[in-house]
């Protein structure tokens, strides 16, 4: 598996890794119906870092990096991560947050916080924790899971 920047040849294959998650509305806080244009955009905005892992010309998983907040903040990031539905259980996540992690404290960030992890996503969270990061807040309700209904959303933090 290659990990590298995302390029705009890419945008497709991404797509096809986000719809899906976007259209199943159980782990983003994003619309179900987004279109392929709004979510490329949103995944690649010019202050994202934007990354795929690629194996033999498939892309596998996506993530991108940027600052948390401005301003004062800014010495903290954040990660929105995608993994293929094919992929799941291979190790691409934990490649990708590794990747970040590095990338980020080779950044000059101090941190890294997940503002809204949801709490129904056992495996991210299990994956989270056992990379060092701790729930340091709970939203209770703060998500419309589409079949468990209202679920609490967790904040997970972790110095670099």
């Amino acid at each position: 598996m290659i990990l590298r920047p995302a390029c705009q040849n890419d945008f497709s294959q991404i797509w096809e890794i986000l719809k899906p998650i976007l259209r199943a509305g159980e782990f983003y806080a994003l619309p179900p119906e987004m279109t392929q244009e709004s979510a490329i955009a949103y995944w690649t905005k010019s202050d994202h870092d934007t990354f795929v892992v690629e194996e033999d010309g498939k892309i596998l998983g996506t993530y991108f990096l940027r600052a948390n907040q401005l301003g004062g903040g800014s010495h903290v990031a954040n990660c929105g991560y995608a993994t293929c539905l094919k992929a799941r259980g291979q190790g691409v996540a934990r490649k990708m947050c590794l990747h970040s992690l590095e990338f980020a404290r080779s950044r000059g960030f101090l941190a890294m916080q997940f503002n809204f992890v949801i709490s129904t996503n056992d495996r991210a969270v299990r994956l989270w924790t056992s990379l060092g990061f701790e729930v340091v807040g709970t939203l209770p309700g703060a998500f419309a899971h589409p079949e468990k209904g209202f679920v609490d959303a967790l904040i997970m933090f972790r110095k670099l």
